[in-house]
């Protein structure tokens, strides 16, 4: 019953967010906005929905339980979702599961985006993790975490040349700062 609850949760948010992007991408592209990364995203699809028929099937075939730890991971899930809404508002019309970059348009250094480059990202490594974990399904956590960690290596570098190839103000934003968070100067010679 809790795993039937939680994985509807899930589902249920996974829709909800394809909506929101949906209506960004709608957006986005009537400003002029162009697509990158097409060829890898029907891939980064195929990883989330396997993702969720791997938890699925691992929990239910081999009956699997809470885990001991459940209130720890709970509390860590929870705080992932308060980050990815906040991430989500923080990028407004411009969130999207897709690499669409408006040309001339500014980064944003708002919100979680000042303290981490790619907090959604870490939210899903995360999730990834989290998820099967709470249930004792080892496989689906170790596997879809090696399989999104090879997804975010193409995903990211494309994102971070396109960004700095584009006439926004990423690279020379990205120049002066650490690899992983912008709040940290990077260190002088």
């Amino acid at each position: 019953m809790v795993f039937t609850l939680f994985f509807a949760f899930i589902v249920t948010q996974r829709v909800l967010e394809l909506g929101i992007a949906r209506r960004n991408e709608q957006w986005i592209l009537s400003q002029g906005a162009v697509e990158y990364g097409q060829e890898h995203y029907k891939y980064m699809v195929s990883l989330h929905v396997a993702f969720l028929a791997s938890l699925l099937l691992e929990v239910i075939v081999y009956d699997k339980t809470l885990s001991a730890f459940w209130p720890a991971i709970l509390t860590l899930f929870i705080l992932t979702q308060a980050l990815r809404i906040w991430a989500i508002q923080s990028l407004g019309r411009f969130w999207n599961t897709k690499v669409l970059i408006l040309p001339d348009a500014s980064i944003v250094k708002s919100g979680p985006y000042k303290f981490l480059r790619h907090p959604n990202y870490t939210i899903v490594v995360l999730e990834i993790m989290l998820i099967p974990l709470m249930f004792n399904a080892y496989f689906t956590a170790i596997v879809f975490t090696l399989l999104n960690a090879w997804m975010l290596s193409v995903r990211i570098p494309l994102e971070e040349r396109v960004l700095s190839d584009m006439t926004t103000n990423y690279a020379s934003y990205m120049e002066e700062r650490n690899r992983f968070s912008p709040t940290f100067q990077k260190e002088s010679d």
